[in-house]
């Protein structure tokens, strides 16, 4: 008859945490994003044909574009009907890679073009954009996303953030523009109302809220 030893100590292993599954579409095979993915150990990748976005991560659609991409998918429309497949996912989200401002600062049609686009993509499709800085940072972000999906008890609500209301809507316009926070937009929606009589101020009107900050803000509206 065996003997046990009622008082040994008895340890439990913790449960490993499910490795988070990032899905590719084949067209980004040649993309370094991939390769950053599939030297992380942090997440599994599976690279097939995707009819929408550029990455699929639990129910959310994600579509990449470097900026030069952007650029091209804007002029020829397609970019316009790729946001609308999307939104037949629960959540979707644009990766726009690379430096964005730097173009968006010249004086160009393109450059007031993007800033059209930009506004419309958050307002009227309501997708969130992220700004990454290259392909290492774009894997990063994805990896995070990942393993967000593994917390059930705090799931993360890329649409949380998307102004519902005209108050919150204009608001979140003018935290679009550099060295605006929420305590800003709000001085300004409260003393100008709209986002037009704030777009019209004069820069004697808008030091009050703005500082030192006016003559920037004027400028990106100039340009």
């Amino acid at each position: 008859m065996p003997i046990y030893n009622i008082f040994r100590k008895i340890t439990t292993k913790k449960p490993k945490l499910a490795t988070p599954l990032i899905v590719a579409d084949i067209h980004e095979k040649n993309s370094l994003v991939l390769s950053e993915l599939h030297k992380s150990k942090q997440a599994r990748l599976n690279i097939k044909s995707l009819k929408i976005a550029d990455y699929l991560i639990g129910d959310i659609a994600i579509e990449r574009k470097t900026t030069s991409d952007l650029i091209n998918s804007m002029i020829s429309k397609r970019l316009i009907q790729q946001l609308k497949q999307m939104q037949k996912y629960k959540q979707s989200l644009l990766i726009i890679e690379g430096n964005i401002q730097e173009i968006i600062n010249e004086d160009t049609n393109i450059s007031k073009a993007l800033r059209g686009l930009i506004l419309s993509i958050s307002l009227n499709h309501q997708i969130p954009i992220i700004l990454t800085k290259d392909y290492e940072d774009t894997a990063k972000y994805l990896i995070t996303l990942a393993k967000q999906q593994l917390k059930p008890k705090n799931p993360i609500s890329l649409h949380s953030r998307i102004p519902k209301t005209i108050k919150e809507q204009k608001q979140y316009v003018l935290e679009s523009f550099p060295n605006i926070g929420p305590k800003k937009a709000e001085k300004l929606l409260g003393k100008f109302k709209t986002v037009k009589n704030t777009i019209n101020a004069k820069e004697t009107e808008l030091e009050e809220i703005l500082k030192s900050r006016t003559k920037d803000f004027k400028e990106i509206l100039e340009k």
